[in-house]
């Protein structure tokens, strides 16, 4: 049953990234058949089909190709993604425009009579700002920032007056983010100088075959934090295979808390929820937080990991202080921002809840495209200050 909605998805997606594709070469080929001889009709189509078919070749035979081939058609591939978008919502302001302009014969006949001409200046211009926005993307995915938030729980931990928590989330290790991109992660944690470290989820991006590869969880050795390192999954885990991605990372000193709960120094309480994605791939739903947390002492600051903010409300309930979670990229492009805060009651920043602390990262990786246009990349230093 699983695999026949599996191919009922894939067949739909494929569906609409050809559709898709498909009015973008319609209006590009238009437009550039007026622009030189014989770029329209050879160079460009064999462009466009590299664009378009760089991921799916990379998705399906990746494990077959060479490694560095397979990392560059899938990042090649993950930018024709972002390319799209803003071709699309370029292409269909420029129509329905022109169908509003038609309504306006005054300034209409000019335009219809000189219309080679323009569908090919709007075309150029059209692609060299999508470029250029495209490279301003890539340049802020790849800088990290450090985001810095100060909270007070109303708990008295014995011996403990303050926390200093690092937190990063969808790093999305794989073809795209590799040793380079990892280490200059690790190096910001490291620069905080954090009692604890947490990965909230999406440590890996689906495949674990090129993190395995290029050995990357030997980076994460580098991490000494007093208190340890936590991780949970995410969905991305989920897809590539949850199991398998835990037994390897934990290798290097990342402790995954699936539906579970860990007294550290009997000075405060770290839990993790396993991601909602469990009951979609294993069929086994996530335990209730009130099962998770049944016996901790709530006389301690519990701190819980959870990927996707969808329980907050669970979360106030059952007397959590501080919940970090991921998953929505804040959108990661430009205009998406506006589908994530319809989705999620919290899809970027901070929030407090009656006495609960709550704070979604938009991750310090990426998805598809290296590219962020609209929020950056980061690495969450929250400060937590005890009083009762």
């Amino acid at each position: 049953m699983k695999g026949f909605r599996l191919a009922i998805f894939l067949t739909i997606f494929f569906l609409l990234y050809l559709t898709i594709n498909y009015y973008i070469y319609a209006s590009a080929i238009g437009a550039l058949r007026y622009f030189a001889t014989g770029f329209g009709e050879y160079i460009f189509p064999g462009f466009f089909c590299v664009m378009v078919f760089s991921y799916p070749v990379a998705r399906i035979f990746g494990k077959w190709l060479p490694m560095k081939l397979s990392d560059f058609l899938t990042f090649l591939g993950g930018l024709w993604f972002a390319a799209m978008l803003y071709l699309v919502l370029s292409l269909l302001l420029i129509d329905i425009t022109k169908f509003i302009i038609s309504f306006f014969p005054v300034i209409n006949a000019p335009i219809s009579n000189n219309l080679k001409p323009i569908n090919t200046a709007l075309f150029m211009v059209t692609s060299v700002g999508i470029l250029i926005l495209l490279i301003y993307g890539y340049l802020n995915a790849i800088k990290p920032r450090i985001k810095t938030i100060a909270c007070t729980i109303e708990k008295s931990p014995p011996e403990l007056k303050s926390l200093h928590i690092a937190v990063a989330s969808d790093i999305h290790l794989g073809h795209i983010i590799g040793k380079k991109s990892l280490k200059k992660i690790l190096a910001s944690i490291n620069s905080l100088n954090p009692d604890l470290v947490l990965f909230p989820g999406d440590l890996v991006d689906e495949d674990l075959k090129p993190v395995m590869a290029k050995k990357l969880g030997v980076a994460f050795q580098t991490l000494k934090p007093r208190y340890g390192v936590f991780a949970v999954t995410g969905n991305h885990e989920y897809i590539g295979g949850a199991d398998q991605a835990v037994e390897y990372l934990s290798k290097y000193g990342i402790r995954f808390l699936r539906d579970e709960m860990i007294n550290i120094a009997d000075k405060f309480i770290v839990s993790g929820r396993e991601d909602i994605s469990t009951n979609t791939f294993y069929g086994k739903p996530r335990k209730p937080l009130s099962i998770l947390l049944e016996g901790a002492n709530k006389q301690l600051p519990v701190i819980l990991m959870d990927h996707q903010p969808v329980a907050l409300a669970e979360a106030v309930k059952e007397g959590v202080d501080l919940q970090v979670s991921g998953h929505t990229h804040h959108g990661q492009m430009w205009p998406l921002q506006a589908i994530t805060k319809r989705v999620f009651r919290l899809s970027w920043g901070y929030s407090k809840i009656g006495r609960s602390h709550f704070y979604v990262s938009s991750g310090v990786g990426s998805w598809g495209p290296r590219v962020r246009i609209g929020n950056h990349p980061e690495v969450v230093s929250i400060n937590l200050t005890f009083q009762s």
